[in-house]
């Protein structure tokens, strides 16, 4: 990214890998809501000229001290954090209070190569298709999303917006032990494929808070998720939750947004919120890929080869019925492509 919004294509020079650190071939990059606001000019650390990027997927190329040898495919823990605020001391270093990201806050993997700590690699088995490790960096978000919000089996939840972290989040709560699911989509390519994934969902022009309280007997649900972030949401969750019932907030609102407080405290709600995700929420989502307990591969992608990365862009901002895009600078991974 030279500018808001404009993409090019450049040469550069493979990553210097200092020591203890270790060179990636990049085999996928997904794109997600935070690349959109990145590439607007909007995001409010990331500053161009930028090599985007921090949903990563690749092989190890050159292998650096205590972490996976070379030839080792690995998924990425994107998150740079300072180390000495509190909640880094306090074990909690996905809050830090500095925390940038690769990507974001420096390179990122829309790249052939990208050098990184070792420390952030995790390893992942071969039997799993490249594309389906792509979707362990969001897969960790809604591994987080679900762990916060207690579930514990037999839950009625609601799940606001069909892209990829809403649909996600589902396929975790699912996997849980989610009595039933509703999910709320707009879009009628993405409602699609919340029904063909098996979940329950809104009906075009439907009532959102009356679908919500005819399949819980008025009570509401006892969990909602809102991975939408859109005021008009905000709006009727506490309509939608019942009394002494959990709202997580998964998306991130871009700006303050109404909410009815006074509903929220006469039912004693609990409202969580969501940032990025732990160490043990990646090894997690990793070990959901390599036991295929979500059947991740049913998820429509759509994959574009790195000269085409501005495509890529308008594609994944489209919220077309491709619930995933991603990016690879390896032409052999493009017959992963999938409609």
């Amino acid at each position: 990214m030279t500018a808001p919004d404009v993409i090019e294509n450049q040469q550069v020079a493979v990553p210097n890998v200092p020591e203890g650190w270790a060179l990636v071939r990049v085999e996928f990059t997904g794109l997600c809501g935070t690349d959109f606001s990145i590439l607007h000019g909007t995001h409010p650390r990331a500053e161009s000229p930028l090599i985007m990027g921090h949903e990563i997927t690749g092989v190890v190329e050159v292998a650096g001290a205590h972490g996976p040898p070379a030839g080792t495919r690995v998924t990425v823990e994107p998150l740079i954090n300072c180390g000495t605020c509190p909640p880094c001391i306090q074990g909690n270093r996905h809050v830090c209070r500095n925390l940038n990201l690769y990507g974001i806050d420096a390179p990122g993997s829309l790249a052939e190569f990208i050098a990184l700590p070792a420390s952030v690699l995790i390893p992942v088995k071969e039997t799993v298709p490249a594309r389906e490790v792509a979707l362990a960096e969001p897969l960790a978000v809604a591994v987080h999303a679900v762990s916060r919000s207690g579930m514990t089996g037999g839950e009625d939840v609601v799940v606001f917006g069909a892209g990829p972290i809403g649909i996600l989040t589902a396929l975790v709560a699912r996997h849980r032990g989610a009595r039933q699911i509703l999910i709320v989509e707009p879009s009628d390519e993405r409602r699609l494929v919340a029904q063909n994934l098996g979940f329950a969902t809104v009906p075009k022009g439907g009532d959102p808070v009356a679908t919500v309280l005819s399949i819980t007997e008025g009570n509401g649900a006892d969990i909602v998720f809102d991975s939408a972030a859109h005021p008009s949401v905000a709006a009727i969750l506490p309509q939608t939750v019942r009394v002494l019932g959990t709202i997580v907030l998964v998306g991130v609102y871009k700006k303050p947004t109404e909410v009815d407080l006074q509903a929220l405290t006469f039912a004693e709600n609990t409202v969580i919120g969501v940032r990025v995700y732990t160490r043990d929420d990646v090894e997690r989502a990793v070990e959901l890929l390599e036991t295929d307990a979500l059947g991740l591969g049913r998820l429509p992608v759509e994959v574009f080869a790195l000269e085409d990365a501005a495509s890529a862009f308008d594609k994944a901002m489209s919220a077309s019925g491709k619930l995933k895009v991603l990016v690879t600078p390896n032409e052999d991974l493009m017959g992963d492509r999938r409609s």
